[in-house]
């Protein structure tokens, strides 16, 4: 399991079938690897299970955010945030995100005219860049250290998953030394971000960090008060931009592998996008938004949905105890032979209009499923396509001759060590 997660549970799962227990340590896991199984642990029987392994581990690196938190903590976060992702509000954030796509452009033609550029590190400063405007209204780039204190955050919350926090916090290893460092660093950065905007009132703010700073100033207890705004903002930093940056990624890397496929969307982007894109361009985008649902398919960026049972239940007709560690996995759903044929070919035609017709609900979960379903998951859709739309439309990106593109299960699904690529211009 440390050295490759994603192969031993498709390994189990290829041998054993839907629902097997995997042991790890001194703890079992459950895995299960049906629609149905999905359904019933995310959706219809979602209040019986809490947050599981590994993202009960982050909690001690990440606190109680929207992520890791639970009961009426999760509800009230919920309910702060959810008007900021309401689908007028998100349509009114089209510009932004082309002007920021357009101007990603022009970085990646710079950057490549000397040499290989690391895309992955340019998603992350361009996805980290689109966040702060779009839902934070702050500049971001003013933080150069937030990507890597987040990838130091994510070490440490894998780490705490498979060591099952039995590691003390307080030794001076040196991926724990990291940790306190990065932590130390975001809680910099969201106390700016809070003081920022406490030192700016008025106006008709509508942002995270304006409902967050509000619902903290009726708080009784100050100091927890500012404590969860700080959690609650880690958190939406981390999941508001990784899983996006992860997803262009493996675009990306998906379409230098598939030339006719690149070639498809550059024509749809060259006869879609003006000079001047706007939010109505967006639903011309088919064959990109395509592309978007077929890579998140083959590498979901939430890869895996851990639970805890609170109480003895049935699932698919196996019994699970209270207190059992039950995995879903997306990676594996999004595989299962039985919903997709030729699971492992990328092929973005899966996702044609009027394909999906009949398809079980819950053999697709990339934004996970339920009440917990992901919040920010129409503005990160359209993000991706923006900007991969963008792009194809300018510029074609080649991976170095020679290099090994490795997945990294970590919180998200990442390419392990980035992803080096040429730039060319897309004539």
């Amino acid at each position: 399991m440390m050295r490759n997660r994603l192969s031993v549970l498709a390994r189990a799962s290829a041998e054993y079938g839907d629902a097997v227990r995997v042991p790890l340590g001194p703890k079992t896991l459950y895995l299960f690897n049906h629609p149905e199984h999905a359904k019933h642990v995310l959706a219809d029987n979602a209040a019986a299970y809490h947050k599981g392994i590994g993202q009960v581990h982050a909690r001690r690196v990440m606190g109680d955010g929207l992520l890791t938190s639970e009961g009426e903590t999760w509800r009230r976060q919920r309910r702060t945030i959810q008007p900021v992702f309401q689908p007028k509000r998100i349509a009114k954030q089209f510009e932004t995100i082309a002007a920021e796509a357009t101007a990603f452009v022009a970085t990646l033609r710079a950057a490549g005219a000397n040499g290989p550029v690391n895309v992955s590190e340019q998603l992350t400063a361009l996805t980290l860049g689109v966040l702060g405007r779009t839902l934070l209204d702050a500049d971001l780039s003013a933080f150069e250290s937030i990507g890597e204190s987040f990838a130091a955050v994510q070490d440490q919350a894998m780490f705490e998953m498979m060591s099952l926090s039995a590691v003390p916090m307080w030794l001076p290893l040196p991926g724990q030394i990291r940790f306190r460092r990065a932590q130390r660093d975001l809680t910099r950065v969201v106390d700016q971000l809070a003081a920022d905007r406490v030192a700016r009132p008025g106006g008709a703010r509508d942002d995270v960090v304006s409902r967050l700073v509000d619902a903290n100033a009726q708080q009784p207890d100050p100091v927890a008060g500012s404590r969860r705004m700080r959690d609650e903002l880690v958190t939406l930093l981390l999941a508001g931009h990784e899983t996006t940056a992860s997803t262009l990624t493996w675009a990306f890397e998906l379409l230098d592998r598939h030339p006719d496929v690149w070639h498809r969307m550059h024509e749809e982007a060259v006869a879609v996008l003006g000079d001047q894109p706007r939010y109505e361009d967006l639903h011309r985008l088919t064959y990109t938004s395509m592309v978007v649902e077929e890579t998140m398919r083959l590498n979901p960026p939430v890869w895996l949905l851990p639970r805890v049972a609170q109480e003895p239940d049935v699932i698919g007709g196996y019994g699970v105890p209270a207190g059992a560690d039950v995995v879903v996995s997306p990676y594996l759903l999004h595989r299962h032979p039985d919903y997709w044929k030729e699971p492992e070919r990328f092929d973005p035609e899966r996702f044609a209009p009027g394909r999906s017709t009949g398809r079980e609900r819950y053999s697709y979960i990339p934004f996970g499923a339920g009440p917990r379903y992901c919040v920010g998951s129409s503005l990160g859709l359209m993000e991706a396509v923006v900007v991969l739309a963008t792009v194809a439309r300018e510029l074609r990106l080649e991976t170095v001759p020679g290099y090994r593109v490795r997945a990294e299960p970590m919180l998200t699904l990442r390419v392990r060590g980035g992803l080096p690529m040429t730039v060319r211009e897309a004539g």
